[in-house]
């Protein structure tokens, strides 16, 4: 969530920014999204509801556009970090029982620890290239809001998808 904060500040949109506060915004659009897709497609629901606070009054602006982009980043931010944790949590027992075992096995916490570094650096650098792409325009920040969205949502549902499949 930190990263989010500080995405907002270099978009100049502060929590509490007047602008923002005329806005409203609801993960609603996105979860009713979410419930009605399977497989790949749930990947179409990322943006859903900044897409809808962004048609709001207010919410097509710069600063609008941030306030909405932003908020629905935090949401996916906010799943990322838990599935994380808790696939770790899962791969943590099965390395440990796999000593209890005595079975030499690769070291899945280990793995996923790097495939996650590796991932934010992928992230970052698609975005920073997104951004670059405005020319220092206005479109830059909410284009690079977008860009952290997709990428963050995509991965908060691929380590949810496979912490499913380990528990299974």
């Amino acid at each position: 969530m930190r990263f989010v904060f500080a995405l907002m500040a270099l978009m100049g949109i502060g929590v509490g920014s007047a602008g923002a506060q005329d806005i409203s915004f609801t993960m609603a659009p996105t979860q009713v999204c979410l419930a009605e897709a399977e497989g790949a497609v749930r990947f179409d629901c990322i943006g859903t509801a900044a897409q809808y606070c962004m048609s709001k009054p207010s919410g097509g602006s710069t600063v609008g556009m941030g306030f909405c982009l932003g908020r629905e980043l935090g949401e996916w931010d906010d799943r990322l970090n838990a599935a994380y944790a808790e696939l770790r949590r899962v791969e943590q027992l099965v390395m440990d029982e796999a000593e209890r075992m005595e079975l030499r096995v690769p070291d899945t916490v280990l793995a996923l620890r790097e495939m996650q570094r590796a991932w934010i650096r992928f992230r970052d650098a698609s975005c920073a290239y997104e951004f670059s792409t405005w020319g220092g325009g206005t479109g830059g920040g909410p284009a690079n809001a977008a860009c952290l969205l997709d990428l963050t949502g995509r991965q908060a549902l691929r380590l949810e998808d496979r912490l499913q499949e380990r528990r299974r």
